[in-house]
């Protein structure tokens, strides 16, 4: 198995066990051990990982940090861990204290879900107040595996991780603000635009239209990327896995055998809408389609008793049917299937009804 596939196995993992954790100590037996241990390093060789790492602070005497992992006999990565219901927030100035006494580049700060890793860069041996890497495993990108990876025992290399951990804490940074600036676009994000199609005086009326046209044309700009990435991924999707996929739903006594069903490029397009809607609530791999002659539908785990939506797409007028949790439908007419994205919140407690 390789890095990868570990780190996802165990953000599986994480997901699975938490709620079965209800202590610090149990977080740190059931889910921070195996993480470094994931980063190849021998938990129970105190050559490599010390427990309750001793790291006194002026005359406070026998401080201790929960983990070091330890590197030609030295400290190069202090672990701070807390319950995994934690937030972090709180908890980084202990870290912080620690750091500056001992040799270690690097601090980690976790819960065993979020991951925060902090090093000095602002001043030498003083740890940041900010980190320069984050992740939660339990919601991993490939891109973050491959910035993990550089902590891997077989990998580790303190000038190397330094060199890019700029790149990364202002990328890290600018991403939280280009979020803010989509979800809530302040009046100087509004104005940069405003001011270069609109040649008069922006009173506090017109600042008030141009907030909301900028909002909504951001959402449409993201929605435009999104379709054109779901159709490109559409031309490599796996013939076999199209064919098994084109079943009907069976309580509905229609059989692919005895029926002339065509599934379209605008269905599987609404189809891979409608996984990018979901796939950060549930594996993508559970969402699966049938379709049926009057309508394409969406199932959860291939199962016709969970039905996440059906979509009528071949008439003069098109349609998404939504289920509640008590499985009443709602049938609402869409102009494009870019308005999907509308429902995102309905689908999503769908999934949630099924213990998705």
């Amino acid at each position: 198995m390789d890095f990868k596939d570990e780190i996802k196995q165990f953000g599986d993992r994480v997901e699975k066990l938490k709620n079965q954790i209800l202590t610090e100590e149990a977080t740190k037996n059931a889910l921070i051990m195996p993480f470094i241990k994931a980063l190849g390093y021998d938990v129970f060789n105190p050559f490599e990982v010390v427990p309750e790492f001793v790291a006194d602070i002026g005359i406070k005497k026998g401080e201790k940090v929960d983990y070091a992992i330890v590197k030609d006999g030295k400290p190069c990565i202090l672990v701070e861990c807390k319950h995994w219901s934690e937030k972090l927030d709180p908890h980084n100035s202990q870290l912080f204290r620690y750091f500056h006494t001992t040799k270690a580049k690097f601090g980690l700060l976790s819960n065993g879900i979020v991951y925060r890793f902090y090093t000095d860069l602002i001043e030498q041996n003083k740890m940041d107040e900010k980190p320069f890497f984050e992740f939660d495993v339990t919601d991993i990108k490939d891109n973050q595996i491959e910035e993990l990876k550089k902590f891997h025992k077989s990998y580790f290399d303190v000038d190397n991780i330094q060199n890019t951990a700029n790149e990364l804490k202002f990328m890290n940074e600018l991403k939280i603000l280009i979020n803010t600036e989509f979800q809530n676009p302040s009046d100087t994000f509004v104005r940069h635009f405003a001011k270069q199609i609109y040649n008069g005086v922006l009173t506090a009326k017109l600042m008030e239209q141009f907030v909301l046209l900028t909002k909504k044309s951001l959402q449409q700009y993201i929605n435009d990327l999104i379709t054109e990435r779901l159709k490109s991924a559409l031309k490599k999707e796996d013939d076999n896995e199209k064919e098994t996929s084109k079943i009907e739903i069976s309580t509905e006594g229609e059989t692919s055998k005895d029926s002339k069903i065509e599934t379209t490029e605008e269905e599987i397009e609404g189809f891979m809408i409608l996984k990018s809607i979901l796939r950060k609530k549930i594996k993508s791999d559970r969402i699966v389609y049938r379709d049926a002659q009057s309508y394409f539908a969406v199932l959860l785990d291939d199962n016709n008793r969970k039905p996440i939506c059906r979509l009528y797409l071949s008439g003069v007028k098109k349609y998404i049917c939504t289920f509640d949790e008590n499985k009443k439908e709602t049938k609402s007419e869409i102009q494009t299937i870019d308005e999907i994205f509308d429902f995102a919140e309905i689908l999503e407690k769908t999934i949630a009804s099924y213990g998705g």
